[in-house]
């Protein structure tokens, strides 16, 4: 589970290679695809240099890890608690109301997104895939889907559901569709919450997801 401590760098290194922009070890995903910034484990004093070079002054990039210092060169603009926590085995469940979001389906997931706020969701953040979405009167009500993918796992995101249909059980039956998809490749899921979000730890936890990590996404600016 090493990997999970750095999800990002691992992503993009492997199963996301064919998105990053890289520069030296640094990678990072393209700005309209996500804020993600990846550095390895044993980051030295030329992989900040490459990571400044990467996002450019002006430009904001967040570091999902642990706690990290961060060097003179970046100004550190925010900093938010994160829990990560990994599902049980055989956690998925395929939901036959649950159906396929792609691209024309693209303005009412950022409607949504926009609305309940699980987290960045950009005008290329579809292309992490693996979006499944339920529906009431055409509506988009509720909504999951993937986005890091380090090896041996694949995490859980975008989950939001529309606070008209809330109290319902959406969200988990859609975690268990995503989760589904998920373990039918062989992969673990995982998922992030924030620290602060102690009802949605409590959720995770009652179905099942055990914590992995104490994280925190850092949001850094090369001055």
């Amino acid at each position: 589970m090493e990997v999970l401590t750095n999800p990002a760098y691992y992503a993009l290194a492997g199963a996301h290679a064919g998105l990053a922009e890289v520069k030296g070890r640094a990678r990072r995903y393209p700005a309209q695809v996500a804020p993600f910034l990846g550095l390895p484990d044993d980051v030295t004093d030329q992989d900040w240099a490459d990571a400044a070079a990467l996002v450019g002054t002006g430009n904001v990039a967040a570091l999902m890890r642990p706690e990290l210092l961060v060097p003179d060169a970046f100004k550190v603009v925010r900093v938010f608690d994160l829990v990560q926590l990994v599902a049980p085995e055989s956690f998925g469940a395929v939901d036959t109301d649950a159906v396929g979001l792609g691209s024309d389906d693209l303005a009412d997931m950022v409607a949504l997104t926009t609305l309940t706020e699980p987290g960045p969701f950009r005008s290329r953040t579809i292309e992490f895939g693996g979006y499944l979405g339920l529906r009431r009167g055409g509506d988009l009500i509720a909504m999951a889907g993937e986005r890091f993918r380090p090896p041996g796992y694949v995490e859980i995101s975008a989950v939001c559901t529309d606070p008209k249909y809330r109290g319902q059980g959406l969200a988990s039956r859609l975690m268990r569709a995503v989760a589904a998809g998920i373990e039918a490749e062989g992969n673990r899921p995982f998922l992030h919450a924030s620290g602060t979000n102690v009802n949605a730890i409590r959720l995770y936890e009652g179905l099942g997801f055990s914590v992995s990590n104490r994280m925190a996404v850092t949001l850094v600016e090369p001055l």
